[in-house]
């Protein structure tokens, strides 16, 4: 389950700031529900939900079982949401060292030769039983043209074609458009495997896609645990959409008041990069026209020991997002030392946790007597059910209050400035 508490936040406020502001997101509401907004056509994301397709599941789940059992190594090939959200899922819900089945690489976020270099020297060498990797590869793009995508792809299809001659066509799986693009001229060429980018659904609002359920999949995470019960948030929240919308009138309302900064927090490290999901989600969509605030992320307790005494006391255009564990799996509990030296016997008997809960409390409090609107978002359990919610909660969330804005949610224009200047000194013509 997921709880949504904005009264940090809402103290900020006047009565009639927020009550203005609730009746623009119920109105943004409608215009998704309707789909009558600008860029309506990319709302494919919650047409999956509506009407799940369980065989695709099934496609994905028998793949990615058979890669399991013959992967050392899983390389996923893309940038933005072509990864974004994979990464998010896979690193909060494995362990944090020793992950039972293939190691999970990903590659063609950047264009950082050493990295690639590096990466093929890594799987160069032997495995534990002092043979080649068995190595997979996933490249997640529409066009196939993507720089940075492309660019690692032609290195490391190459490296795969000369290490794995007899059966490097099942070794590379594409996730392409159903038409057209790069990666199908190639899929027909070569008889790749392939998954389908929906035409309707963006890069930042495709993890409950092919592109985020196939690598999540091979992760050996429960994608069907995952799927419905974003399913069922779906449902939920087309019954009664009040939390989302007490969450996006809150965060209008604090745009309105000159906040232009929204500092994405938690004091669990595994999801550091949810952080980094939530931000292309939210950067990408309301970032146009002058408008939106820009989504910054932080790992407390240790982002508290570097950027902490800003936020206690800079510039007051903030306000900030705690996302928390209520419960945790970990079991180690402080114990009593003879000489407390270190003079910390006051904590014996809790756990890392439970310290780690007072933290957040006590952070939440100072910082809100330092005057930064907060909103906290719990989440029972670190589990693929809850990870689930959370997903589509964000994505619902996301586009009400783009609406609410005024700004198309699904595109990304400025996107498109950096590459024309960056191809037109590269000399692509």
């Amino acid at each position: 389950m997921i709880k949504i508490n904005t009264s940090r936040a809402k103290q900020f406020l006047a009565e009639d700031e927020f009550r203005q502001a609730y009746q623009q997101a119920e109105d943004a509401y409608e215009t998704v529900k309707r789909g009558s907004g600008e860029g309506s056509e990319w709302l494919g994301w919650r047409d999956l939900l509506a009407d799940p397709n369980d065989a695709i599941l099934e496609q994905i789940d028998s793949l990615a079982a058979n890669i399991r059992e013959q992967a050392d190594v899983f390389i996923v090939c893309g940038i933005g949401g072509s990864y974004l959200g994979s990464r998010a899922v896979i690193e909060a819900l494995q362990p944090f060292f020793d992950n039972d089945g293939p190691e999970i690489i990903f590659a063609g976020h950047h264009m950082s030769g050493k990295y690639l270099k590096d990466l093929i020297d890594y799987l160069d060498k032997p495995n534990e039983e002092g043979e080649q990797k068995s190595i997979f590869l996933n490249v997640i793009s529409k066009s196939g043209t993507t720089l940075e995508t492309a660019l690692s792809f032609r290195v490391l299809r190459k490296w795969i074609t000369e290490k794995f001659p007899e059966d490097v066509d099942d070794r590379i799986i594409c996730t392409t458009s159903k038409e057209g693009g790069a990666l199908n001229e190639l899929i027909n060429k070569h008889g790749f495997k392939k998954f389908i980018i929906p035409d309707d659904v963006g890069g930042r609002f495709s993890v409950l896609t092919p592109v985020g359920l196939f690598p999540i999949a091979v992760a050996g995470i429960d994608i069907r645990t995952l799927f419905y019960e974003a399913v069922s948030k779906y449902e939920e929240l087309e019954e009664d959409p009040g939390q989302v919308l007490d969450y996006a009138a809150t965060k209008f309302a604090l745009f309105n008041n000159g906040k232009s900064l929204d500092v994405l927090t938690t004091f669990e490290p595994q999801l550091e990069a949810l952080g980094g999901w939530l931000q292309q989600l939210l950067g990408e969509s309301e970032g146009k026209q002058g408008k939106g605030m820009f989504p910054a992320t932080a790992i407390y307790s240790t982002d508290l020991h570097s950027i902490g005494q800003f936020i206690q006391q800079g510039t007051r255009n903030m306000m900030e997002t705690f996302i928390t564990i209520e419960s945790a799996e970990e079991n180690i509990t402080i114990e009593e030392l003879s000489g407390n030296h270190d003079g910390l016997n006051y904590l014996s008997g809790q756990t890392f946790h439970e310290i780690n809960k007072q933290a957040f409390k006590g952070t939440l409090q100072a910082h809100t007597d330092g005057s930064v609107p907060s909103i906290v978002i719990s989440l029972d359990e670190l589990n693929a059910q809850h990870i689930g919610e959370f997903i589509y909660f964000y994505e619902l969330l996301t586009a009400v209050y783009c609406y609410c804005l005024g700004v198309n949610p699904f595109d990304q224009p400025g996107v498109e400035d950096y590459k024309r200047e960056m191809y037109q000194l590269l000399g692509k013509h």
